[in-house]
């Protein structure tokens, strides 16, 4: 502690609760929120958890990547409304049918 500075300083109400929800969310004191956020502006460092993000971010687009690579193999499925409108009807037909039968 011997090479801190104490300071006071003023931030609006919405920033007062961002604060206080963060520093409880990542588990350290408010103070330490307010000095990574120092840090990373200055040398634009990316925190421990921000980087574990990242990696996360990064790792999921991969995988999207190689899903749509295989999908690009499979033939391209055209939509058509009247194809919903159809299977629509079919399962209203089947569930009218099952009715009857349970009569």
């Amino acid at each position: 502690m011997s090479n801190m500075v104490r300071k006071q300083i003023y931030i609006h109400r919405r920033h007062a609760d961002w604060l206080s929800r963060l520093a409880e969310a990542r588990g350290i004191s408010e103070a330490e929120v307010i000095r990574q956020a120092i840090e990373r502006e200055v040398t634009g460092a990316m925190t421990t958890a921000a980087q574990t993000n990242l990696r996360a971010w990064e790792a999921m687009i991969a995988f999207a990547d190689s899903r749509r690579d295989l999908a690009t193999d499979a033939p391209a499925y055209q939509w058509r409304r009247e194809d919903a409108y159809d299977e629509r009807e079919s399962r209203f037909q089947r569930a009218l049918n099952r009715e009857y039968r349970a009569d």
